[in-house]
């Protein structure tokens, strides 16, 4: 088989625990994985934008939307299963110098953003990348500070360093030195340099139960009723 520049990898399972058949919840009148799909192939960055699911029925949803799908072992479609063996298992099945994994429970997620990301990536020669919110918040971790000091004045939010958290919107790597750490000591998320690309606060909604896709859902429809900022009639008042 001939080796790919660079794969989208969307993964997709049939079950999940907080949210049953999440990946064919609809958000606006459309399947959650979807959006993922369209982003990928949007951002015009991937030669091949492959389905990676544990149930024979998503191969409808990749031919529905223009896409390759790829059904991945049994024993790699449980709740259980560590993500390092499914990247693991794709890479041995579609060669490539890359493989993005474009997360469908980020619906949000631009198509733009994704290019950038990959930009990013390439730019900082990094193997590894994972997209984070920089959240510029005080923050604790066991009941201790993790951005901030507490025996001096308390600490305006935009002089705060931010913490980043992991979005998984978008994760990818280099090949092969993944399937060489993999094979080596069985793991390989963080392999070689790793690099963090910060993401829109919209790309940071996760969909994990059902208030989730509401919310995105919301967020959607105002996007496209969106119109000009508007302020109470004091604005004008305070201007003078």
């Amino acid at each position: 088989m001939k080796t790919a520049k660079s794969i989208a990898m969307i993964p997709a399972r049939i079950g999940s625990t907080r949210l049953p058949m999440k990946n064919l919840a609809l958000i606006d009148g459309k399947p959650l994985i979807s959006y993922a799909i369209q982003a990928a192939k949007n951002s015009g960055v991937f030669e091949r934008v492959i389905i990676n699911a544990d149930a024979p029925l998503f191969a409808k949803i990749a031919e529905r939307y223009g896409v390759e799908f790829y059904l991945r072992p049994a024993e790699l479609g449980s709740s259980s299963t560590k993500s390092d063996d499914v990247v693991h298992d794709f890479m041995a099945r579609y060669p490539a110098e890359t493989v993005a994994w474009v997360n469908p429970t980020s619906p949000l997620q631009t198509g733009d953003e994704i290019r950038e990301a990959v930009n990013y990536f390439h730019a900082q020669a990094l193997d590894t990348l994972i997209t984070v919110n920089n959240a510029q918040v005080h923050a604790n971790f066991k009941d201790r500070p993790l951005n901030y000091v507490t025996n001096e004045l308390f600490a305006q939010t935009q002089d705060l360093t931010p913490v980043e958290l992991f979005v998984y919107s978008i994760m990818m790597w280099h090949t092969t030195p993944f399937m060489a750490d993999y094979k080596r000591q069985g793991h390989a998320f963080f392999v070689g340099k790793s690099g963090f690309y910060p993401v829109s606060r919209e790309s940071a909604i996760i969909i994990k139960r059902q208030e989730d896709l509401r919310l995105a859902e919301y967020i959607m429809k105002a996007r496209q009723a969106a119109g000009e900022l508007r302020y109470d009639p004091l604005v004008s008042e305070a201007k003078k």
